[in-house]
């Protein structure tokens, strides 16, 4: 197909809106078929049938079910069969769905049973809410030692979940708006188009740790301010967010501080640990499935679209200009060249756990074995078989907490 050079500019501007807009829709596109005792069936496609423990919204968000095994696939009918392990909320029935990748649902206090309350962060765009997660007494004082029974509460069961949740407490009030003793924190960066349910997977291990979790929102998510041009900015904006709730954990009395991330989080806490003041105050780092150089992922998903390569080429010039601001709708240029951390190697300063599938079919692993491979000195690698994006601690979460605890076990 050959294209005018207008149309070959329609197009790259096109690709490049794509990237950048955020979707917040959540369409109920898969349906349940049946049920039976403890297993539910489902349509097969290329989430229903993974390995692995998931999550199951239904009736419109207002029920959750978990989901674990794979019981039997039928090819010839297009079905799987799983375990159903519990619902959290709601009456099961045949119907509408959504599949949930996280597999916990609501909050902290409601999906593991931890005391939490939601409080807020001032950010230069507003104010941004997050789920403080409180440090274990027992454990808080002593880092490295287990000292919690019950951090395998049953997900959906809350524990004195009346009380607990302190609603509007802000950055500025009670001295941060914390009650923990911990002076370890770890604050948690879900990615792009995601939710902060996709964080909730790391907290228990970090609760056995004695860390107090922050998990916030940033610009552009459901429920939080946009930014100026409500694009995303594959975080080169992002990145003040992440700086704003580093400032509000070291307000609290935070000592140690772990940044954790996942996908485009994890280049969100790449640019804060590259640009903001307060980067010394993280002591180490956790990336799961992060996207360590944007322009290996973009030439992915072109060729996954068959976008001619001029094309993906282009769009990725316009973001990056500011001539074409106007054009594709950004209020800062996006330097696609500024996120690629295999070439930026040399500027890592901080110890780093990266975890990444092999069969990552969103982001290529290559661009994180090549970044471990040149900084064996700052980066533990831990690569993942039979998992898709971001879903290794599903495939394996007795795996994935092992390698967080040792690495975070001083």
């Amino acid at each position: 197909m050959v294209l005018s050079a207008a149309g070959t500019v329609g197009a790259a501007t096109y690709v490049a809106r794509r990237l950048l807009t955020p979707d917040l829709t959540k369409p109920e596109d898969i349906e349940i078929l049946g049920i039976q005792g403890d297993s539910v069936t489902l349509p097969l496609n290329s989430e229903t049938g993974q390995p692995g423990r998931y999550g199951l919204w239904f009736n419109g968000g207002r029920g959750h079910a978990r989901l674990g095994e794979v019981l039997d696939t039928d090819l010839d009918s297009g079905r799987v069969r799983r375990m159903l392990e519990g619902v959290d909320f709601g009456d099961l029935g045949v119907g509408p769905a959504r599949w949930n990748q996280y597999y916990f649902a609501g909050t902290p206090q409601q999906a593991l049973g931890l005391p939490s309350r939601e409080v807020e962060i001032e950010s230069e765009i507003g104010r941004l809410a997050a789920w403080e997660v409180l440090a274990d007494p027992q454990t808080a004082a002593v880092p490295g030692v287990s000292g919690v029974s019950g951090v395998s509460a049953v997900p959906g069961v809350s524990a004195d979940a009346e009380g607990l949740a302190v609603p509007g407490v802000s950055a500025d009030a009670e001295g941060g708006g914390t009650g923990s003793s911990s002076g370890r924190w770890a604050i948690l960066v879900h990615g792009r188009g995601a939710e902060r349910g996709e964080c909730l997977r790391a907290v228990p291990v970090l609760h056995e740790l004695g860390f107090t979790a922050l998990i916030p929102l940033y610009r552009n998510d459901l429920g939080a301010p946009s930014s100026p041009d409500g694009r995303y900015s594959l975080g080169l904006s992002e990145w003040r967010d992440c700086e704003a709730a580093l400032a509000y954990a070291v307000d609290a009395g935070a000592s140690e501080i772990v940044l954790v991330g996942w996908s485009m989080g994890g280049a969100i806490i790449l640019q804060t640990l590259d640009r903001s003041p307060l980067q010394d105050r993280v002591t180490a780092v956790v990336l799961d499935a992060p996207v360590i150089d944007w322009g290996d992922v973009l030439r992915h998903h072109g060729a996954l679209h068959k976008i001619p390569g001029a094309i993906g080429s282009l769009s990725r010039t316009l973001i990056g200009h500011p001539w074409a601001r106007r054009l594709v709708g950004v209020h800062e240029p996006i330097d696609v060249a500024l996120t690629n951390w295999e070439n930026r190697a040399g500027e890592l300063k901080h110890r780093t756990l990266l975890i990444h599938s092999l069969d990552d079919e969103f982001v290529p692993v290559g661009p994180s074995v090549a970044l471990a491979a040149k900084r064996p000195d700052l980066v533990r690698f831990e690569p993942w078989q039979n998992a898709l994006h971001t879903k290794e601690w599903n495939t394996d979460p007795e795996r994935w907490d092992a390698a967080v605890r040792e690495f975070l076990t001083p």
